[in-house]
C-alpha cells in the first residue's frame, strides 16, 4: 500500500512539474546554463519528458523504463543545480539562499533518485 501511494504521489509530482514548464517557462529559462544551448528547446523537452515519464509510471509494463528515465533526467538536471549555485536563483524579489540550493543538490536530488529507484522495483 505504501509503495502504491508513493507511486501515485510521484506521478502527480512529475505531471505537475511537467505542466509547470509550460505554465511558467520564465522560471526555468533563467536557470538553464547557456552552454547547454537553446533554453526554450531544453525547457520544452524537459517538460515533455516529465509529463511522458509521469504517465508511463502508471503502467506496470512501462514503470521500470519510466523510473530509469526519471533517474537519468534527474542526473541530467545536475548542471542546472550547479549553475543556480554559481549565479543565484531569484523569483521576483525573493532569492533562494545558497544553503537551500546546496540542500537541493546534495539531499533532495539524491532522495528523488532513490524514490524513483524504489518505485522502479
Amino acid at each position: 500500500m505504501k509503495k502504491q501511494v508513493a507511486l501515485y504521489v510521484m506521478v502527480l509530482f512529475y505531471l505537475m512539474a511537467g505542466i509547470n514548464h509550460f505554465r511558467s517557462p520564465e522560471t526555468y529559462l533563467k536557470i538553464i546554463p547557456p552552454y547547454l544551448g537553446d533554453p526554450v528547446l531544453i525547457n520544452t523537452l524537459a517538460g515533455i519528458a516529465e509529463l511522458v515519464l509521469g504517465i508511463l509510471l502508471l503502467f506496470k509494463p512501462t514503470r521500470k523504463l519510466a523510473a530509469d528515465g526519471i533517474i537519468l533526467m534527474l542526473l541530467a538536471f545536475i548542471p542546472t543545480h550547479i549553475y543556480m549555485l554559481q549565479t543565484g536563483f531569484c523569483v521576483g524579489t525573493f532569492c533562494t539562499p545558497d544553503w537551500l540550493l546546496w540542500l537541493r543538490l546534495l539531499l533532495i536530488q539524491p532522495l528523488l533518485i532513490g524514490w524513483a529507484w524504489w518505485v522502479r522495483k
